[in-house]
């Protein structure tokens, strides 16, 4: 007799997590706008560690990837950051993402998932898959850095001369000229430098720019964005409905149809230009006259284009040799605006100090001649 099978004697399986699904469906759709307490459903790899925080804030209860955690592609540390706040990362094979719904209810045990009255196998992802993966992403770091440079360098030969051209004339109610244009795109630390960027926004008033994501940025913010730039899939239906003047970025000579880009059915403007959304709202800025170009969260280094498994910096590079001297990244505009009040803190603290130091010198000199004087008096037969 298999006295296993009995239900006396079976083992209960180990529930790990236990909840209802939320499933995001692409991948510029910023979690902040998902509920709270949910069992997040993912189709990509390689969570950021700005997006694990995002998670976090969210209560996340679970994280389950159709595919895998992590790709070895990319070093990132978000996946660690889920892992050491005790929130489960399980893969499940990417056949049957279909079997997610939204809003279903889940049950997560060590190697099922339970959906409805369906089951998967799948496999919990730990600290040691992290550490196994991370190591080889280092490892072919030096490989993807030469490859990465060579592709770089080729399309910017291709597209050499499109930079030398002018962008189509949009005809904006907003007004760039000699004015300070405020960049915000969703690069690594975006969030962060948005807030610290406050101070810069109250005292210049800027015109807010926002490439796809960073428009949601700043309207969580409580920014109104002026201009919203990005591809079609990157604009979300809150800032479609935000009142900013909304631009679709595509690329020269286009192929498809752009009808039905906006939730509305039609869209403001369409700006056919080089690289990617980033690049589109640099060169507008450029070319309507922004006096400063200052960027929040816009990739600038190769370590952010390849963080991000973008290939195409080529046209980064030919539009920052462009623009030139007007861009500055807020993280800069930070050190020379914060340091000198630095300084003025330490003088402050130094000059309180020797106040005090000269007036206790000043009280023991009193002291001092009083005594003498006392000494003077008492020898000469005054006192």
């Amino acid at each position: 007799m298999n006295w296993s099978s009995l239900s006396l004697f079976a083992a209960k399986p180990n529930l790990i997590c236990k909840g209802k699904i939320v499933k995001r469906t692409g991948s510029f759709e910023p979690f902040e706008q998902f509920p709270t307490g949910r069992i997040l459903v993912l189709s990509q790899s390689d969570i950021e560690e700005e997006q694990a925080q995002e998670l976090l804030d969210r209560r996340v209860k679970a994280i389950v990837h159709c595919g895998q955690a992590m790709s070895g592609v990319f070093p990132t540390e978000g996946p660690l950051l889920l892992l050491q706040q005790h929130i489960p990362i399980i893969e499940v094979d990417a056949i049957h993402a279909e079997i997610f719904l939204h809003e279903a209810e889940m049950l997560i045990y060590q190697d099922r998932i339970h959906v409805g009255d369906q089951s998967v196998s799948c496999k919990p992802f730990t600290r040691e898959d992290w550490l196994l993966a991370q190591r080889t992403a280092n490892e072919q770091a030096s490989e993807r850095c030469e490859s990465f440079i060579e592709h770089t360098l080729a399309f910017a030969m291709r597209e050499k001369h499109a930079v030398r051209e002018s962008l189509p004339s949009l005809p904006l109610r907003t007004q760039f000229t000699d004015k300070h244009i405020l960049v915000v795109s969703d690069g690594k630390g975006y969030k962060k430098d948005l807030q610290a960027a406050s101070g810069f926004i109250t005292a210049f008033k800027p015109i807010l720019l926002g490439v796809g994501a960073g428009a949601d940025a700043l309207l969580a913010n409580g920014y109104q964005p002026d201009v919203v730039v990005g591809d079609a899939d990157q604009i979300s239906n809150r800032v479609w409905k935000s009142g900013a003047e909304i631009i679709v970025h595509t690329y020269p000579n286009p192929q498809g149809n752009l009808d039905n880009c906006s939730p509305a059915g039609e869209y403001q403007h369409v700006l056919p230009c080089i690289g990617n959304s980033e690049d589109a709202a640099l060169l507008l800025a450029y070319e309507k006259g922004g006096e400063w170009l200052i960027t929040v969260g816009v990739q600038s280094y190769m370590g952010d284009f390849m963080a991000k498994g973008v290939a195409d910096m080529g046209s980064a590079l030919l539009v920052r040799m462009k623009v030139g001297t007007r861009l500055i990244d807020i993280k800069s505009l930070q050190a020379l605006t914060h340091q000198p009040a630095q300084w003025r803190k330490e003088a402050l603290s130094t000059v309180g100090l020797s106040v005090v130091f000269i007036g206790l010198s000043l009280f023991q000199l009193h002291w001092i001649l009083r005594r003498a004087s006392h000494v003077v008096w008492k020898l000469v037969g005054v006192e």
